[in-house]
């Protein structure tokens, strides 16, 4: 593990920052397949790390940071591939060592021994409604995003392909869990307010721009990345620019009253994109007052239930109204650890 670096280095680094991406593809290129030729294997950069989904930045460069390549073979190989590229990898690559972070920047392994630890299943193996549900959206967007620098396996490319996005009606499914998120307190800023909570309205209209940002991801099939990179993910989507003004001042609205016809115009946009992918039917998109009270709100619910009319597989209709694991778990200790992440998911949906 790489401690005490001086000032200067990081600084030299910070200046001559190249993204893990390209950096990652020069080491398999110039280092990584020499040392394995003539052994069949598959070598990607997928998993965990901000560089995988380029997010990364100069920042990310001044700690367990480097050259990496997940590298796969067939299993009986492993140790013996393993010990042979840990015996050739050059000290530094690219002004980076190549041992960073208690471990090698090269990680050996098992395409579908892989696979389960990252996610809890083998995709190679097909995928069950257990295996979409229980997959938190950060793990789905590790092992979709980064690239492939080679795959003679043949087994990166199709695993990939298999989980790129939700069947259709788990799509469904899992969209009308988000609206649902909505529609349990989307009457909360205005009460808060009304009430002279002024600090609870503030928080809970951030908690439900967290929630829209999400939808919208889901929306446009993307995996929503967790909580650091939300906004960076959100920002990438094309079209979402009024979308995202519309949630900034929201969320910067000083008055309750003011949170309230912002948030009202974010949700009138994320209706008008429900009823443009068409995956259900088309409810009213404006903002309504509610009954008894003075609040406005969109009624989410009604966009959960379109959604969750359109469902023809029995098993996902089945379900309870819960969606998936990142919507009735949010806690790093049950979605950073896949078997967790399943036995919640047996629990709360009784698969």
């Amino acid at each position: 593990m790489r401690r005490g670096r001086a000032p200067g280095r990081v600084d030299e680094m910070m200046s001559s920052f190249v993204p893990g991406l390209q950096l990652s593809r020069d080491f398999y290129t110039e280092v990584v397949r020499p040392l394995v030729a003539g052994v069949p294997h598959s070598a990607a950069l997928i998993g965990a790390g901000s560089e995988v989904l380029a997010f990364d930045t100069e920042r990310s460069a001044d700690r367990g940071w480097g050259p990496r390549v997940v590298l796969f073979t067939a299993g009986g190989r492993v140790q013996e591939v393993r010990e042979a590229v840990g015996s050739g990898l050059p000290e530094v690559f690219g002004g980076y060592p190549t041992v960073f972070g208690g471990g090698s920047g090269v990680v050996v392994a098992d395409a579908g021994e892989w696979f389960a630890e990252r996610l809890g299943f083998d995709p190679g193996r097909g995928t069950t409604v257990l295996d979409w549900l229980s997959a938190p959206w950060q793990r789905l967007a590790e092992v979709t995003g980064g690239e492939v620098f080679h795959d003679g396996l043949g087994v990166l490319e199709p695993a990939r392909a298999a989980l790129r996005w939700y069947p259709a009606d788990l799509w469904r499914y899992v969209l009308a869990g988000q609206w649902r998120r909505l529609a349990r307190e989307e009457t909360f800023p205005g009460r808060c307010g009304e009430a002279g909570d002024d600090l609870g309205s503030a928080v809970l209209t951030a908690g439900l721009a967290r929630e829209v940002m999400r939808l919208a991801l889901l929306m446009r099939r993307r995996y929503p990345p967790y909580a650091k990179w939300l906004g960076s993910g959100f920002a990438r989507l094309s079209g979402a620019s009024e979308l995202g003004e519309a949630l900034s001042r929201a969320v910067a609205a000083p008055r309750w009253r003011e949170r309230e016809r912002h948030l009202g115009r974010a949700y009138e946009r994320v209706a008008a994109l429900h009823n443009r992918v068409g995956l259900a039917g088309a409810p009213e998109t404006s903002v309504r007052g509610l009954s008894g009270r003075p609040f406005e709100v969109i009624g989410a619910g009604r966009f959960a239930d379109a959604l969750e009319a359109a469902i023809t597989d029995p098993v996902v209709a089945g379900l309870p109204p819960a969606g998936s694991v990142d919507q009735f778990a949010d806690s790093a200790e049950v979605l950073t650890r896949p078997d967790r992440c399943r036995a919640v998911t047996r629990a709360v949906l009784g698969l």
